[in-house]
């Protein structure tokens, strides 16, 4: 794909409990990365409440964005498109950003251009790795998505394998209450497991016989339940940092075992993790230890640009941007967007 210099997105992520707003200079330069965290306000309820999201998106958008262009140093006047996640996500949380990135595009004139959260989750590798380009297989693992996706070149994709039920993240975050961590839970989870032994229990790690690819986590999550459950109803004790420790390395061994299949089947040479869970240190660790068993170039974010940003959305809306794409003032918020679809 031809590049095209000196383009400035101006980049809007509200798909779940974070208001962004980011500039983007040519998809790979960040000029401003400016992000508002909800999570302190959703911790007093375990989880994200959607409406108190898209509440709190409303009251923070425009200064996010004021202090995103602030930090570039820049005024709409500078910004030759902006970019926008339009699904998948909360319905009323995504509206806000789409509300506000149709408004700047039509009062400046400029093309507006729909992104795909997990497409921006893949995105954020190029911010981060200069020398990363299609193609190459990505791990996408969040608290809403756990997709095994190749990337056959910007804007182009092909699902290999899916979560069945539980993401990886909800997994965590279920887990994490259960054994009195909180929300949110996966930070928690990967700490405390430093702390335990991950061979103490064995847990049950799905493997699905028609799709090698797929994933499945509800079996996990219900087994860790019941062993606690177990546990308290005997009136027995149990580590929790055994439990995480365990529970942790069934989920990392799946997604590594997976990954790797789908490696040896494409012939790939360059793998890259991306979302939330993608910082977390065991997966990092597996994934580094296999890659490298295997002569596999092994890609992925920092931490900042894991958790939802506008930045990688910057990024996608770049290389969207200069294939063409355009969207119209009947945009419309998709909580259920598949990937590929336009």
């Amino acid at each position: 794909m031809k590049e095209i210099e000196n383009i400035n997105i101006l980049a809007i992520e509200s798909s779940c409990d974070e208001t962004a707003a980011a500039v983007v200079h040519n998809g790979r330069e960040v000029y401003s990365n400016i992000i508002s965290s909800q999570i302190e306000l959703h911790k007093l309820y375990g989880g994200v409440v959607p409406e108190i999201a898209s509440r709190k998106h409303i009251e923070k958008i425009n200064q996010v964005i004021e202090e995103a262009l602030k930090e570039a140093g820049m005024s709409l006047d500078h910004i030759d498109a902006v970019a926008v996640t339009y699904g998948p996500g909360l319905v009323g949380a995504l509206l806000v950003g789409v509300a506000e990135a149709k408004a700047i595009a039509y009062a400046k004139n400029l093309p507006l251009i729909g992104v795909h959260h997990i497409e921006g989750h893949i995105s954020a590798n190029y911010i981060e790795h200069p020398d990363l380009e299609p193609p190459f297989l990505c791990l996408v693992v969040s608290g809403g998505h756990t997709h095994l996706v190749r990337v056959a070149d910007y804007g182009k994709y092909e699902i290999l394998g899916r979560t069945r039920d539980d993401a990886a993240g909800e997994a965590y975050d279920k887990v994490a209450r259960a054994i009195g961590l909180g929300y949110p839970g996966g930070p928690k989870i990967d700490r405390l497991a430093k702390e335990g032994n991950p061979e103490a229990i064995s847990f049950p790690k799905a493997h699905i016989e028609d799709s090698p690819y797929d994933f499945s986590f509800s079996g996990l999550k219900s087994a860790v339940l019941n062993y606690i459950n177990g546990c308290q109803m005997k009136g027995e004790s149990f580590d929790p940092a055994d439990v995480a420790a365990s529970f942790q390395k069934a989920v990392v061994d799946v997604l590594v075992e997976n990954s790797m299949r789908a490696v040896g089947a494409h012939d790939a040479t360059k793998f890259a993790l991306a979302g939330g869970v993608a910082s977390n240190s065991a997966l990092r660790e597996g994934m580094r230890a296999a890659c490298e068993a295997r002569g596999i170039e092994l890609y992925y974010p920092s931490p900042i640009l894991c958790t939802d940003n506008a930045a990688m959305i910057g990024a996608a809306g770049y290389y969207e941007y200069i294939s063409g794409t355009r969207h119209g003032w009947d945009l419309n918020a998709v909580p259920n967007l598949k990937l590929g679809d336009r």
